[in-house]
């Protein structure tokens, strides 16, 4: 199982935002789209990542004055990041140990999507639950 496959899934839609951008917008970005990170790009390069981590952190050692901060100035940085041809497995290794949740997808210097970590889970659950139905359906067959 690779990460190209799981993007297959959940499609390679990238949500992101500008380091220049204020924190309360990355806030509303968030809400709006109901996702808990974002890729900080400029042109095509990801230059960090934005998370509700970034915004607790924020809050936390300067108030909300903190919403008024560039998100390249809270954000996380330097990135990791995976490739599409990463086993899945691998990634879910790397978030675990680094305690990450959500990892871009980097081709040739380009972002071609964006996973995270429920995203790894889901797809890991759903291939168990098709290995199990294809083997309840062998046995049955028997």
């Amino acid at each position: 199982m690779t990460i190209a496959a799981i993007l297959r899934g959940k499609g390679d839609a990238v949500i992101s935002i500008g380091p220049n951008a204020s924190v309360a917008d990355a806030v509303a970005l968030l809400a709006e789209k109901g996702i808990g990170a974002l890729p900080v790009m400029t042109a095509d390069e990801v230059v960090g990542i934005f998370s509700e981590r970034d915004v607790i952190h924020a809050l936390a050692a300067g108030g909300t004055a903190a919403l008024d901060r560039t998100v390249g100035d809270v954000m996380t940085s330097p990135v990791e990041s995976i490739g599409p041809r990463d086993p899945a497995i691998g990634a879910l290794s790397l978030m675990t140990q680094r305690r990450i949740r959500h990892l871009p997808v980097v081709e040739a210097g380009r972002v071609v999507g964006f996973v995270s970590i429920g995203d790894l889970v889901k797809y890991r659950i759903d291939r168990i639950e098709a290995d199990a139905a294809a083997l309840r359906d062998y046995i049955q067959s028997a």
